[in-house]
């Protein structure tokens, strides 16, 4: 086999309910995942060594070495298959770097997916979800794509009913976010506020409004727990989500650990009025639109 080429989406969040800081460092979470038509492709090629090229658009940062996260899976999954990691990754990305629509744990995803059928592991998928959640808490879901319910840190996941589909802008920033930065932020607002969280719980109105397929409510039931500390990191981040809402999004909210926005459009023809009215706006780098949900790391 000469390479092998993975097509996998980003995901959008929406519902992030962040629960108390638990002892091992990480948080209980209740992470409603939603896979998006933004897609980044890896193809792994037979090489002498381990080598990482990425190429698009904006991709400062990236790291092309063994601390990529695409590497790690590769070397990981051809230490549980005992083979060398004599892999060429190629990644082309169109997902935002440190956008939080988890782009390195989607690459993850499909260097996982790509180098089992490289070397010749065959299609038992379940054998990827273990080390795809050593990698990750996001690298899982990239697997499986569709809408899904994440708990614990994020890895555990539950397919949830989804019905038609949705249609999305997102606004990109200029640079990114840190993840780590994002919730060490949460946990330093609600210190300073006095207030420790609940455990998290799903939210029945965004589950109803999912399995409807009513986008309206599906809008007014977003919710991201990290969005507060996103704000207090990058407050320019405001200006973005209100000139959203201002020209008609159904719900607005930042993804993930952010900076990138999310707005949801009534259809395909309203996020495509909207995209070019937040690019007009001035209030992010540009704006792209999708729509979701959509099948997890896929070879092509």
């Amino acid at each position: 086999m000469t390479s092998v080429t993975v097509r996998v989406p980003a995901k959008v969040n929406l519902q992030l309910a962040v629960g108390p800081l638990r002892d091992d460092g990480y948080h209980d979470l209740v992470n409603v995942f939603h896979a998006v038509s933004l897609f980044d492709e890896v193809t792994a090629a037979p090489a002498d060594a381990l080598s990482v090229t990425v190429e698009g658009g904006s991709i400062e940062g990236v790291p092309v070495n063994a601390d990529n996260l695409a590497a790690r899976a590769a070397l990981l999954l051809a230490e549980r298959l005992g083979v060398a990691p004599n892999v060429a990754l190629t990644i082309r990305k169109t997902i935002p770097v440190a956008g939080g629509m988890a782009g390195g744990s989607a690459d993850a995803a499909a260097a996982l997916v790509a180098c089992a059928r490289l070397w010749g592991a065959g299609d038992a998928d379940a054998d990827l979800w273990e080390p795809a959640a050593i990698l990750g808490s996001d690298v899982p879901f990239a697997l499986l794509g569709g809408t899904a319910l994440g708990t614990g840190r994020g890895e555990v996941l539950t397919p949830v009913q989804t019905a038609g589909r949705f249609h999305w802008v997102f606004a990109l920033a200029d640079g990114g976010l840190s993840t780590p930065a994002v919730y060490a932020e949460c946990d330093r607002l609600r210190e300073a506020e006095g207030w420790r969280p609940a455990p998290p719980q799903a939210s029945q109105d965004l589950m109803a409004a999912l399995a409807a397929g009513d986008a309206h409510a599906l809008g007014a039931a977003l919710g991201n727990d990290l969005q507060p500390a996103a704000l207090s990191l990058r407050p320019a981040l405001r200006d973005t989500l209100a000139a959203g809402r201002e020209h008609g999004a159904l719900g607005a909210l930042v993804s993930g650990s952010g900076p990138t926005c999310a707005f949801l459009a009534e259809s395909a023809d309203h996020a495509g009025e909207l995209t070019a009215a937040l690019s007009k706006a001035g209030v992010a780098r540009s704006a792209v639109q999708a729509y979701g949900p959509v099948p997890g790391a896929t070879i092509v």
